[in-house]
């Protein structure tokens, strides 16, 4: 009798592993492509907080419950469906967008202060004051004098907002958290 128990047990333990795998490999199937997913930077538009060939984490699941924020940098479905974009919000619905002739940016009648800018920015044909429309961002580059943005291509629509760039896990030498 004993025999028949450890085959019964051999067999138990191979099931349970099965099933076990089965639901981890299901939870990161959907953790990846609903929660997190892991993004490459294709372009110098974030240039200095960004350079081509570093590699992000994104958070999927976050603008499902908030909006985005003033200063957040965020992945969003591009003019092309096939172009993702990374940008940083500047201005949220009803903000009036400006900018001086020293190339500062002004939202609601205050410059903004941003460290993290490669350039001067200028409105690029944009005409200024801009009112954002509701449901919508403006983002722009850190790289301002080389960034497609809503200068140019408009206010992002809540829904192509894809996610937000949160930790950058490459380079090694930069790793952790995105500011």
């Amino acid at each position: 009798m004993p025999i028949r128990q450890a085959k019964k047990s051999w067999v138990r333990e191979v099931r349970d592993w099965c099933i076990s795998l089965a639901v981890a490999v299901v939870v990161a199937l959907l953790v990846q492509n609903y929660a997190f997913a892991q993004t490459e930077v294709k372009n110098i538009s974030m240039q200095k907080t960004l350079i081509e060939g570093q590699r992000l984490i994104e958070d999927k699941l976050s603008y499902h419950f908030e909006k985005p924020q003033r200063g957040d940098i965020v992945i969003i479905n591009g003019p092309e469906s096939d172009k993702r974009l990374i940008k940083r919000v500047i201005g949220l619905p009803g903000d009036v967008i400006d900018f001086t002739e020293d190339g500062q940016v002004t939202v609601n009648g205050k410059a903004l202060n941003e460290p993290y800018i490669k350039g001067r920015t200028y409105a690029n044909g944009l005409q200024v004051p801009y009112t954002i429309p509701d449901r919508t961002v403006f983002v722009m580059g850190d790289n301002r004098e080389n960034s497609m943005d809503s200068r140019e291509i408009g206010p992002i629509a809540f829904s192509s907002v894809e996610g937000r760039a949160v930790f950058r896990l490459w380079p090694l030498n930069k790793f952790g958290q995105l500011n």
